[in-house]
């Protein structure tokens, strides 16, 4: 069985160990919906990259749901903003591992996970992943206005060395 990781906030943790993951998107004509999740690796940074992307909703800090899904399972895989692909999750995660670059990869599971499938929660350091995208790092945002940068750290600093305008233009 494969093993995945989805990445809830922590006060979600009990909740979820009770009654599952839901679907946390509905489906649409070219998305499937269902529960976000990365396979497990022997790479803990690669399996957890998404964390402060995720962090940046400020929902409080984030929890590792680690759950096993049967191989045969199909599933939806790709980099997001891309097109993805259906394949079974054991194809899904030699995929993952194959893959040369797997910063930004996603899997989708069309349905609920069940609390039987939750193989463990764990707390995890909130400093792992990237933010904005994967290659982000080392280059200024796309923009820096007040109402993209609005509650992001150091966003008045940033708007000052780049120019960008501040309250008022």
């Amino acid at each position: 069985m494969a093993m995945f990781v989805h990445l809830a906030p922590a006060s979600r943790v009990a909740l979820i160990r009770r009654n599952g993951i839901r679907r946390l998107h509905r489906p649409s004509d070219n998305f499937p919906g269902g529960v976000f999740a990365v396979p497990v690796t022997r790479n803990f940074y690669v399996s957890h990259q998404w964390l402060r992307e995720l962090k940046r909703r400020n929902q409080g800090p984030i929890a590792g749901i680690y759950f096993r899904i049967p191989d045969e399972e199909r599933v939806w895989v790709g980099h997001y903003h891309q097109h993805h692909q259906w394949m079974s999750a054991s194809e899904a995660v030699a995929a993952f591992m194959e893959a040369e670059d797997t910063q930004g990869w996603e899997v989708v599971i069309p349905r609920r996970v069940q609390a039987s499938e939750v193989h463990r929660a764990r707390q995890l350091p909130q400093v792992v992943g990237w933010r904005f995208s994967p290659s982000s790092k080392g280059k200024p945002p796309f923009c820096t206005c007040m109402f993209c940068t609005r509650g992001d750290y150091g966003a008045r600093r940033l708007r000052e060395r780049l120019g960008a305008p501040g309250m008022g233009g």
